[in-house]
């Protein structure tokens, strides 16, 4: 046994601390929640109205089909970001799987223009 080797009664005392609750937890899970949130609304929000205004604007080119095409994917794949990086494991997989259900509209939409 060496010197950096825990005794043995340690143990029991490290699997007791690590099942305990973090008690920043909550604070955390609520910050990743509204981040997650505030991404979806902007993409709720933004990719219609870029659509809408690229079918009824006066400048009708392409960028702005593109712009709500690559937001369409872009967005969904965000949020996924800050959910996996805040440790929010499943939603971040519900927006992995968004991200690629995402992909044929995307371009459908930058094809519109």
């Amino acid at each position: 046994m060496s010197s950096e080797d825990p005794p043995i009664g340690d143990f029991a005392a490290r699997m007791a601390f690590a099942r305990q609750k973090d008690p920043a937890e909550g604070a955390r899970r609520a910050r990743v929640t509204l981040q997650v949130v505030a991404v979806t609304l902007a993409w709720f929000v933004s990719v219609p109205i870029l659509f809408v205004y690229g079918l009824t604007g006066q400048r009708r080119n392409g960028d702005i089909f593109l712009t709500a095409g690559l937001l369409t994917v872009l967005l969904p794949f965000a949020g996924a970001v800050v959910a996996t990086r805040g440790r929010r494991f499943g939603l971040g997989g519900a927006y992995v799987v968004l991200t690629l259900l995402m992909v044929l509209p995307a371009v459908w939409i930058a094809r519109a223009g």
